[in-house]
């Protein structure tokens, strides 16, 4: 410690090259950290699904949609306990930035399959009583300040754009786990059919099976009935449906990945550039300090130790600035990214690399100060 007051004199010579860095390292963290934690997020939400549900959809895309007529013959697959349905609404809340996921379900079977979705009784008992009711998450009502009782109108991006749906909220639901999402919005199938007509039919169907292990042959009984139909089908697992959405974003992870190395590789140059710079100011200093008795090592522990102090400072101000930041806005990507945080894991990855980043940045100045010739030094300074 008592060399410390050395390194604070060094990092303060220079206030504005010291902060300015500081704050670059802290810019690049938080955005590597907040990247990290989208893909984090998308993983946890993958693995929510349950291991007793199946996903059949449209095999060309799950934009389009299926006949109501399979449904009796997908009762009849051998190990389907239960069948529903659901449709995307694609609603919006006044104005067109304010969307959220919203479903149309087939409510007296399909809430039975999702216990996930945690509602008083007698709120459910109200939904269920009710052609134009809904249920909302917790988290939606907070966003919009909804109360319960309320009703509310939506439009479709998906169906007559310019109508307006009412809804009254007679149900408001609590996650059983935060990747399950408290934003989204759910009503009767029959309201929907209803009012396009009689035209639309399920977006997808949920299969309950008897047992996990007759996933495989449950998907592939389903797939083979249907391979001659106008309308073929795929199905998989919950998970592994919920796992497709991620590959609707590329490959989150790879792309994350080259991001955190552009980044380290742009804040090093930064790092590096500002500790040569400071080495070759204090050149004389280093070498009147080696006439005093200062050895090679311990030059370069004290250039090292600086260069880190400067990313260590910026990598706590950027990565528990995300933390701060994400937490205080409780921020879900607009239904996206249910129980979206930074987690204890990505800051410490984030701290791992503001360390590495000082390190390998003081490398190159340490090695000077220690090679730095006292006698050709001194004789340029007198």
């Amino acid at each position: 410690m008592k060399y410390a007051r050395l390194v604070w004199v060094n990092l303060t010579r220079n206030k504005r090259r010291t902060i300015l860095t500081t704050l670059s390292v802290a810019a690049a963290l938080f955005l590597f950290v907040s990247l990290r934690s989208v893909v984090t997020a998308l993983e946890d939400a993958g693995d929510v699904g349950s291991e007793t549900r199946m996903i059949t959809r449209n095999a060309i895309s799950i934009v389009f949609v299926l006949p109501e007529a399979y449904y009796n013959r997908l009762v009849a697959v051998p190990g389907v306990k239960s069948v529903t349905w659901a449709a995307w609404f694609g609603g919006v809340y006044r104005d067109p930035r304010d969307w959220f996921a919203s479903l149309a379900i087939k409510a007296d079977s399909y809430l039975p399959m999702y216990p996930e979705f945690i509602m008083p009784d007698e709120q459910r008992e109200a939904f269920m009583a009710e052609r134009t009711a809904a249920i909302v998450g917790s988290g939606l009502m907070e966003r919009f300040g909804w109360r319960l009782g309320q009703t509310v109108n939506l439009r479709s991006t998906i169906f007559a754009p310019d109508q307006e749906w009412p809804f009254t909220i007679r149900a408001v639901y609590e996650p059983s786990e935060p990747a399950v999402g408290d934003e989204w919005f759910f009503f009767h199938w029959e309201y929907l059919y209803e009012n396009t007509g009689g035209r639309m039919t399920p977006g997808w169907y949920v299969l309950q099976i008897e047992d996990p292990a007759l996933a495989a042959s449950v998907a592939r009984a389903v797939d083979e009935q249907f391979e001659n139909s106008r309308a073929r089908t795929r199905t998989e697992t919950e998970r592994a449906f919920q796992t497709s959405f991620l590959t609707m974003w590329g490959n989150v992870g790879v792309l994350v990945n080259v991001i955190g190395m552009a980044v380290f590789f742009a804040i090093l140059l930064v790092a590096a550039n500002a500790m040569i710079m400071a080495a070759r100011e204090r050149a004389a200093e280093v070498a009147v300090l080696k006439t005093l008795g200062f050895g090679d090592r311990l030059l370069f522990v004290l250039v090292l130790v600086e260069a880190a102090a400067i990313t260590v400072g910026g990598g706590l101000l950027g990565v528990f600035g995300a933390k701060l930041f994400f937490d205080g806005t409780e921020f879900q990507g607009a239904g996206f990214l249910p129980g979206f945080e930074v987690k204890w894991a990505t800051i410490a990855i984030g701290m791992g690399i503001a360390v590495a980043l000082g390190l390998v940045a003081g490398l190159v100045p340490a090695w000077q100060a220690t090679r730095l010739p006292v006698a050709g030094t001194l004789r340029r300074v007198a």
